[in-house]
């Protein structure tokens, strides 16, 4: 029998902000056999910006979040300096 893939365990935290005049959405989220949470940020591109850090609440994910966003301003998030492009076929 093959093993299930664990279920994602969405938090209520996860929400909409906007910085600047601009949208980002601020996701957060675990597996369910995993107690750390993931944080990840959408900016109003769709350009997806993932914490290599894990929280131990969702709480903690969520002001680690709005904390960066309104230390660093909405462009920093926007900056082409901080995207890893992968090559196109």
């Amino acid at each position: 029998m093959a093993e299930e893939d664990p279920n994602i365990i969405t938090s209520g935290k996860s929400r909409r902000i906007t910085v600047g005049g601009l949208p980002f959405s601020i996701e957060i989220y675990r597996l369910e056999t995993d107690p750390h949470w993931i944080l990840e940020v959408v900016d109003c591109d769709g350009t997806s910006h993932v914490w290599d850090d894990h929280f131990a609440s969702d709480e903690d994910a969520k002001d680690a979040a709005v904390q960066e966003i309104e230390r660093e301003g909405a462009a920093a998030f926007m900056r082409g300096d901080n995207v890893i492009r992968f090559p196109t076929r």
